[in-house]
């Protein structure tokens, strides 16, 4: 059995008989996790064991994990900073920045790792243009170059961790003002004007990243339309502009922002159409299983094996003993005393 195109989640802190039986489903090639999976590291460590253990070749399992708000898992976890402290830190000592964004790109990605967890859906690599809420300090910075530095830094730590990062969210989510959770965001610059927010995504193709979220933005001067469902941005512009040859998540189909676009299961197929290969179906249990029963089809071989190369390399401790180890404790003393450290924030 392969890795199929749905990740979908899960009510609890454990697996219930009939989410066991939806991830058997071959159209399933992930799970996604939230703050209402989690009580504490042993529990997080059983639960994937038990995801892991459904069938074979494993599910990925995922988290939302960046930082500052956006960490799901946070008592017995390293408390992440949001990307936009980094962004502060290289403006305040640039290879300062740099290292600090490569240790916190490697204790995320360990502590996960340590846990069972295979992928974190970072980093955010929108541009900070002061318009947006629901990106705000999620981004690095607003300058492109700076944010290509510090995402670059932090995906290395990720890789020295054994997992793979997925940059988000394409072509740019930081242009627009209305949060996509709740409504449509329209962006309504032409592709001139989106380049500097597009330039990290084409930056980070060519460094190597493993996988990319598409937003759910639409931008009618370039494409009538979402981005997330749009074959332009995910073939024509992704694929063969950009050269990307990785894995490509759609962001949660549940969300407001596509109220327009059908159905969830219509949504799921509109996405995998378009070039997605893993669409996210979340909070929505209902919606899940009526898409698995709906969706026609697979997405094909080459599908298949970008998912598969999204896989974690093993770790090189023992899994569960990771804040045992000197180095670990040693790399989250030296974030520690940083984050202790006042930051002269310099916006503008």
């Amino acid at each position: 059995m392969t890795l199929g195109p749905l990740m979908i989640d899960l009510e609890g802190e454990s697996l219930l008989p009939d989410e066991r039986e939806r991830l058997r489903s071959p159209l399933v090639g992930g799970v996604i996790l939230f703050t209402r999976n989690y009580r504490d590291r042993a529990q997080l460590a059983e639960l994937t064991r038990e995801i892991h253990a459904v069938r074979t070749p494993e599910l990925l399992i995922a988290v939302d994990q960046e930082g500052g708000r956006v960490q799901r898992f946070r008592e017995g976890f390293s408390t992440l900073p949001p990307a936009r402290w980094f962004g502060h830190q290289y403006d305040l000592d640039p290879a300062q920045g740099r290292r600090l964004a490569r240790l916190g790109g490697w204790v995320m990605a360990a502590e996960l790792r340590d846990a069972g967890v295979d992928l974190s859906f970072a980093p955010c690599i929108d541009l900070d243009r002061g318009l947006s809420e629901i990106i705000g300090d999620r981004a690095f910075h607003n300058e492109p170059d700076v944010i290509v530095q510090l995402a670059e830094t932090w995906m290395t730590g990720m890789r020295d961790a054994g997992m793979a990062a997925v940059a988000k969210h394409f072509p740019g989510h930081g242009g627009v003002v209305p949060d996509s959770h709740l409504e449509l965001p329209v962006d309504h610059r032409d592709y001139t004007d989106l380049a500097e927010d597009i330039a990290p995504f084409q930056r980070l193709v060519a460094f190597g990243v493993a996988g990319i979220m598409v937003a759910h933005v639409r931008y009618p001067s370039v494409d009538r339309r979402i981005a997330s469902l749009s074959p332009y941005w995910l073939q024509t512009e992704l694929r063969d502009n950009l050269g990307f040859a990785g894995a490509v998540f759609s962001d949660d189909l549940t969300m407001g922002a596509l109220a327009e676009a059908g159905s969830v299961p219509e949504r799921a197929r509109q996405s995998l159409e378009a070039g997605a290969d893993m669409a996210l179906i979340c909070n929505d249990p209902e919606a899940a299983a009526r898409t698995i029963a709906e969706l026609p089809e697979d997405t094909g071989p080459a599908s298949h094996g970008r998912l598969a190369a999204m896989r974690p390399r093993k770790v090189d401790w023992v899994p569960g003993e990771l804040q045992g180890l000197s180095h670990w404790q040693a790399r989250v003393a030296e974030l520690e005393a940083a984050l202790a450290r006042p930051v002269l924030a310099l916006d503008g």
